[in-house]
């Protein structure tokens, strides 16, 4: 199987056997692109695509050792994501199908996430609890199967990796912040500042980033009308308004997987994206999981941003006999629980 995904900044390609081995998985990734914006300019986005996409296909295919006409399904990342980067992908893979006269399968992007998860641990890792936590995304799923996700939770504003960026744009660092932040953090006290852990102590399984942005923004630049001026921004000052952010995200991301596994009863916890390579976040998440006795499996860290190998998941619909049909559509947007 030949997998595609364009979802939003990352152009990428795959080649995964039926027994779910990633033969070849090649990633272009625009970064450079974006850097001085700050973050993801999708109409650069949608054009990068289109002169990375064939490519991206032949250095695949050719990794994997394999031709066009091995290829006996083509399975494509067609929501959520960017409308511009989605087509690109969904275009390229129509193509293919049609001329090689082989199924089509439209992927899920927040599914995918969580099928790396099986494609790290060899086998299934099924029913179990899945947080998706990205730029995107923070979202809690009921993984009753591989093609059964039911949306327990997501973000009421921003997600978890888009928080990340922003705080670093206030600290003054570069994009994309995660890495950023997660290094600088290391140098300085978690414990410095107490922000603000927001629904920790809900019931719901919701997340809330934005007051949380804010008040790194007024530790860092001093709150408005207020007399008091701010603590200088020197490299410790940095470090430790790094180090508090980045743990008072950690704490709502773990205590919610705790509350979301004893609300659906499960006792494996899958996680996936961007922000999963964190390795503070990892930590967290591992103690976690020893102490109340779950299993823990997180996408290995080449699989947490944006992959096509994670696409392997459509072998599940070619099994299950769910194609697309060629005139199938892109879903653009980002997947938020309705209230």
């Amino acid at each position: 199987m030949l997998a595609l995904e364009s979802s939003c900044d990352e152009t990428a390609a795959a080649v995964v056997d039926r027994q779910r081995k990633v033969l070849s998985s090649v990633v272009a990734t625009q970064h450079e692109l974006h850097e001085r914006f700050g973050g993801v300019v999708p109409e650069i986005a949608s054009r990068a695509h289109v002169e990375r996409i064939l490519p991206v296909i032949d250095e695949a295919i050719r990794l994997a050792g394999a031709k066009l006409s091995d290829i006996d399904a083509i399975a494509v990342a067609t929501n959520p994501g960017l409308v511009g980067s989605l087509l690109v992908g969904l275009t390229a893979a129509k193509t293919l199908a049609m001329v090689l006269d082989v199924p089509l399968l439209a992927v899920n992007h927040i599914e995918a996430h969580l099928y790396a998860c099986q494609i790290a641990a060899g086998r299934d890792v099924f029913p179990a609890v899945g947080l998706v936590v990205s730029g995107g995304h923070t979202n809690l799923y009921d993984c009753r199967s591989p093609v059964e996700f039911e949306l327990l939770g997501s973000t009421t504003d921003d997600a978890a990796g888009e928080a990340f960026d922003k705080v670093a744009q206030v600290l003054g660092l570069d994009y994309p912040g995660g890495p950023l932040i997660e290094r600088i953090a290391a140098k300085g006290d978690p414990n410095a500042i107490a922000f603000p852990r927001t629904f920790l102590k809900d019931e719901r399984l919701d997340f809330s980033f934005s007051g949380l942005k804010t008040a790194v923004l007024y530790a860092a630049r001093g709150t408005p009308g207020s007399r008091t001026p701010p603590v200088p921004l020197t490299e410790q000052r940095i470090a430790d308004l790094a180090a508090s952010f980045q743990a008072a995200v950690i704490d709502v991301l773990v205590g919610k997987c705790e509350q979301a596994l004893a609300k659906a009863n499960r006792s494996t916890l899958l996680v996936g994206g961007g922000v999963a390579a964190n390795s503070v976040f990892r930590t967290g998440l591992t103690s976690m999981a020893a102490r109340k006795g779950v299993e823990l499996i997180v996408a290995p860290r080449e699989y947490c941003t944006d992959n096509a190998a994670m696409g392997a998941i459509g072998w599940e619909l070619l099994d299950r006999g769910v194609y697309s049909p060629l005139d199938v559509d892109v879903v653009p947007g980002l997947v938020r629980k309705q209230r």
